[in-house]
């Protein structure tokens, strides 16, 4: 198996402190170590450096090569630009393809999520190795969600495959759309439901065969990426569009598999998820004070005191100020949108 760390885009919804020149996954969020770090650390305990490979943009693969230098700079595939998550998966596959290593199985990792525990993590990857040996399968991950999540899509459980080591792997008896959510209402709380959550698996022969022929337009650029191809030009002739151009007819067909996240999967999208999670292990530490306050959230240098406010949210960087209630942390992206809209770059 080979792990392809992925990251990519900067986590509006985390600003100030996230910002093209330093996106959420690499920021000191948890004790004083990074998203990307505290995943690469957990990859390191199976796989050794020269295993491991990283794909991003020119930008984060320096800000990444900086906090891990022990990351091999050939092992770094760089994205020539953004044609979002279906290109970029096929990019994956075709770089492993030019290495040698189309017909060993590999799986794309988020670098912007908290994977606990890691072990299980790296259980689940050995059994999804296997089976990507002996099948040509899209395989891919979820978990059972206790409400809706809105903005992601759904898979539905079908028989049982494979629980070895306590890893359960179904084949996906159907997929649910984000925009279904009478249908998502009609099976949540049966443990047939699962949230997806990408963990794409498979050879990248057998992925990019799976492109052929549901996405030839797709499919020729890579093969050429994969040879001798001009890697930017070939790159552009792919039109943007999310891998689930290609699943969606997947899942349908019966051609997929997917596996229940024998981990938590912890996906830090706003200021409140992760006030959330600090407080629920008890990393938080407030070193300013509080007069009648109580539930508040707050980054900062500076000693700040809080007088008679409850869950309000405070993060400070050098040059910016965000203060807010927690129940809003999700509207934060606007605020990029706007200083987008001013040209304050610099802010950005």
């Amino acid at each position: 198996m080979k792990p392809v760390i992925i990251c990519g885009g900067v986590g509006s919804k985390m600003w100030p402190e996230s910002r093209q020149k330093s996106p959420k996954h690499f920021l000191p969020l948890l004790n004083g170590k990074s998203l990307f770090e505290l995943g690469w650390e957990t990859l390191r305990k199976k796989f050794s450096a020269e295993e491991i490979f990283l794909q991003t943009n020119a930008q984060q693969a320096e800000i990444a090569m900086s906090l891990v230098p022990e990351i091999l700079r050939e092992n770094v595939f760089i994205e020539p630009e953004m044609r979002n998550q279906g290109p970029a998966t096929g990019f994956a596959a075709a770089q492993l393809v030019k290495r040698g290593f189309g017909d060993e199985p590999f799986i794309l990792v988020q670098a912007d999520v908290l994977r606990e525990p890691g072990e299980k993590f790296l259980d689940m990857i050995g059994e999804m190795d296997k089976l990507a040996k002996i099948n040509d399968k899209y395989i891919t991950g979820g978990f059972v969600p206790e409400t809706i999540v809105r903005g992601v899509d759904y898979l539905v459980k079908g028989e049982l495959v494979s629980s070895e080591t306590g890893v359960k792997i179904y084949e996906v008896a159907d997929y649910i759309d984000r925009s279904e959510e009478e249908k998502i209402k009609e099976y949540l709380g049966t443990d047939k439901l699962l949230l997806h959550a990408n963990h794409t698996a498979m050879t990248p022969n057998n992925l990019l065969k799976m492109y052929q022929k549901y996405k030839a337009e797709w499919c020729g650029p890579l093969v050429n990426i994969a040879g001798e191809g001009d890697v930017v030009a070939e790159y552009a002739k792919m039109p943007k569009a999310g891998i689930e151009e290609v699943t969606k007819q997947v899942y349908k067909n019966g051609e997929a598999l997917v596996v229940e996240l024998p981990f938590k999967w912890i996906d830090f999208g706003t200021w409140e998820s992760l006030a959330n999670y600090q407080d629920s292990v008890g990393s938080y530490k407030f070193e300013g004070m509080e007069v009648e306050a109580k539930g508040n959230y707050v980054r900062s240098k500076k000693y700040v005191a809080l007088i008679g406010v409850e869950d309000l949210v405070v993060v400070e960087t050098d040059d910016a100020i965000l203060v807010m209630k927690k129940d809003q942390s999700g509207k934060v992206g606007q605020v990029v949108d706007k200083l987008k809209e001013e040209e304050k770059i610099n802010l950005l």
